[in-house]
């Protein structure tokens, strides 16, 4: 029994051993069948798996104002990666320490034993690696070409294993000067502003690189096979810098001081539709405004105009009845008060019998409304179809994405109601941007002729201009020459015996109108106020047109005259100063240059050989293309230019004069050093010495010259004390709170605008 037992015992040990030894038999010859007979295959499928087409983005075009100063740009900005496959032994043992020391020192995160030890692992021959990342920290050009040259690095990508992997970074050298308006794009593609409108003709054509997965990140193969990424065409606006630091400022001062939500100013030209400054601040906290929306074109900055509209009004009752005078008068009341159509109109005060001129000067709604009332009850529609016919009812197909559609009620709507009509005509039931009400006031300054805002000139490639934008007519003949005469002389009125005589001034002449209307929310209206001022100037010969909106103002100080109107006058002003010192004429003629030397006097050395090379000049340097050169001598006669290097120390202010003021910022913020410029061209100063120790955050002005002009030309003209381009100008202490409180309205509160009205609300001048 025993003998039995141990046989089957020893039998199945045995059965059990075959099974193990056939089975690694089985497992050594598959591995060899897949090692000798498959291997090509799956290498080959391992490498397709892992060497990969991706997309190399090109450089984002730049946001230029009308006279070519960069409102945005890209500037280049390298992360740090290593192959250490492609370094010898010899050269990695003499070059690791030092190597080691110097990206601690560098970057200041590790220490130097912790960086060596990285390289080490890297370059390990039992495990190769073939991509590393050093540091994820970005680095900026003058500190990638230190890096170039230090131990290992020094012998390139294909000896050296040194890999710059190129990061753009965008750029606003004025800082948060028109922010909102120069706008932003995420990374899905979303935003707002011209960055977003404009991202096609921005954002270029990305070109295309094998890339290499490896464990570290993706690392670029250049077998000849790449596609270079186009650049993207540059954007010339009409903005003007100096106009809209002037109107941010003015905006700002009345927006702290009258603790408002929020405010906006555009300013434009009148003939051609150009905007030369739109402003928009929101406020984010106590006295701290920023530009978090834009107000001005936008959903939200859609209100109800108030007393602005009544001038639209005025136009469609002067064009249906032409033989009205603007000394016809019309009976106000002596109680300030009065019923019309079923709703009570109040005034700000009795006014008793009015001329249709004193109806617009003192904002009278009991006047405006009894007007309309008299000559537009029978058929309230003749009186929407004159807005349609101004165009107020339509989108101005603005240049930038986001333009509030205006909402203008008519008979056929199913809120309209027997006291809509008398609410309209003084700018209630209806909604309006800024802008559109802003292109009503041009029409009327323009002779009568409605155009197109424009905020974008020219989609330009360095000098070509790809595509250029015209000035595009809406309307061309808004009113009659008549009615146009009439509202002119109403509109100046205001200012010179009206609601806005506050602003008046002896220099040049301004017409406009007040606005105040009251907010309606939840269904009822606040005693909270949309306040405004819409004009132009001068008014003989009108060339700016301006709006300005000041949101739910707090304090004494809630009409359009009171907190609007201040605005308008202080943009004027620096507008009309600036405008006169253009005009003044010239002493002296400069001479024509008409040698075919470049007038370039520094610059990047590959760029400026590529000048000479088009224009058929000779020029020597000793200098790498990669280096910044400057003009050592020229000669016309033999057109033949010299060009001497500049050097670029490490830690130390470069000279950037004669450099243009996108290189001087190249050089100078990428060192940690903020830059302020006065003027535009090229660099003739800099407050800061060349060679000066730099200290990270300095501010350097740089005075600039118009390109062509010679050093020993007399220096410009300084910019206006108030054009102040601080990066934090917003960021303001709130200023002492009014004491007076706001004065009680003397009217009836409005029902909301589902119910028929009892009593509307009390528009204020």
């Amino acid at each position: 029994m025993k003998g039995s037992v141990k046989k089957s015992i020893v039998t199945r040990v045995r059965l059990a051993f075959l099974g193990v030894c056939l089975f690694s038999i089985a497992i050594v010859w598959k591995v060899s069948r897949i090692q000798f007979n498959e291997g090509a295959r799956w290498k080959a499928l391992e490498q397709e798996r892992r060497v990969v087409y991706q997309p190399v983005f090109a450089t984002r075009g730049m946001l230029l104002s009308d006279n070519g100063s960069i409102m945005a740009t890209s500037l280049p900005f390298y992360r740090v990666a290593w192959d250490p496959s492609v370094v010898d032994d010899k050269t990695f043992r003499g070059g690791a320490d030092s190597l080691a020391l110097l990206l601690s020192r560098f970057f200041g995160d590790r220490s130097p034993q912790e960086y060596l030890r990285k390289l080490k692992n890297a370059h390990n021959p039992k495990a190769p690696v073939r991509y590393v990342r050093l540091n994820s920290r970005q680095i900026n050009y003058q500190q990638k070409k230190e890096l170039a040259q230090w131990p290992i690095f020094r012998g390139g990508k294909n000896k050296g294993g040194v890999i710059f992997e190129k990061v753009d970074k965008r750029f606003r050298p004025f800082g948060g000067l028109a922010q909102r308006t120069i706008g932003f794009l995420n990374e899905d593609k979303n935003g707002a502003g011209l960055e977003f409108t404009y991202n096609r003709h921005l954002a270029g054509k990305d070109g295309e690189a094998l890339f290499e997965r490896l464990p570290g990140g993706n690392k670029p193969i250049y077998d000849g096979t790449e596609i270079k990424p186009q650049p993207g065409f540059d954007v010339k606006t009409t903005l003007d810098i100096n106009l809209q630091d002037v109107a941010e400022n003015a905006l700002l001062k009345s927006l702290v001081a009258n603790r408002a939500a929020y405010g906006c100013v555009i300013l434009m030209e009148v003939q051609t539709g150009e905007i030369k400054a739109v402003a928009n601040l929101g406020k984010v906290a106590e006295g701290v405004y920023r530009e978090d929306y834009n107000y001005a074109i936008a959903d939200q900055g859609r209100t109800e105009p108030g007393s602005t509209f009544k001038l639209a009004s005025m136009m469609a009752l002067l064009e249906e009845n032409p033989d009205l005078s603007l000394d016809d008068t019309v009976n106000t009341g002596r109680t300030g008060s009065m019923r019309i159509a079923g709703a009570v109109k109040t005034d700000t005060h009795a006014y008793g019998r009015l001329s249709l001129k004193q109806v617009i000067e003192n904002s009278s709604n009991i006047g405006v409304a009894k007007l309309v009332n008299d000559h537009f009850s029978a058929d309230p529609s003749k009186y929407t179809d004159y807005l349609k016919k101004f165009g107020l009812d339509k989108p101005l197909g603005f240049q930038m994405a986001g333009e509030a559609r205006p909402y203008v009620k008519d008979p056929t709507d199913r809120s309209w109601s027997r006291t809509s009509l008398t609410t309209m005509c003084i700018g209630y039931e209806l909604k309006l941007a800024p802008l559109q009400t802003l292109a009503f006031y041009n029409a009327i300054a323009n002779n009568g002729v409605k155009v197109q805002p424009m905020i974008v000139k020219e989609i330009r490639q360095a000098d070509k201009v790809i595509e250029q934008f015209e000035p595009q007519v809406l309307i061309p003949k808004i009113c009659s020459d008549a009615t146009l005469a009439k509202l002119r002389e109403m509109l100046e009125g205001v200012v010179l015996e009206g609601t806005a005589k506050a602003i008046k001034t002896s220099d040049y002449t301004m017409a406009g109108k007040t606005g105040t209307a009251w907010k309606f929310k939840n269904g009822r209206y606040t005693k909270m106020y949309s306040t405004s001022f819409c004009g132009y100037f001068p008014a003989d010969k009108p060339k700016y047109s301006c709006i300005v909106v000041v949101d739910s103002p707090i304090g004494a100080n809630w009409s359009g005259a009171q907190t609007a109107a201040p605005i308008f006058r202080e943009v004027a002003d620096k507008a009309m100063a600036r405008d006169n010192a253009s005009q003044r004429p010239l002493l002296a003629r400069a001479p024509l240059n008409k040698s075919r030397v470049p007038s370039a006097r520094a610059g990047l050395q590959d760029e400026l050989t590529l000048v000479c090379q088009k224009m058929g000049v000779i020029n020597h340097t000793q200098a790498a293309g990669d280096d910044w050169v400057r003009a050592a001598a020229a000669d016309s006669d033999t057109k033949a230019v010299e060009w001497q290097p500049v050097a670029v120390r490490p830690g130390r202010v470069p000279d950037v004069t004669g450099l243009t003021l996108r290189d001087a910022l190249f050089l100078l913020e990428n060192r940690g050093l903020r830059v302020r410029a006065l003027g535009n061209g090229r660099v003739r100063e800099q407050s800061v010495a060349a060679g000066s120790a730099i200290r990270r955050g300095t501010v350097v002005v740089l005075q600039l010259e118009p390109i062509g002009t010679r050093p020993a030309a007399p220096a410009p003209v300084a910019m206006p004390a108030s054009t102040r381009l601080a990066e934090n100008r917003l960021l303001l202490p709130v200023e002492a709170d009014p004491t007076q409180a706001k004065p009680k309205p003397k009217t009836t509160r409005p029902q909301p605008q589902q119910a028929v009205r009892r009593a509307e609300p009390k528009p204020r001048a």
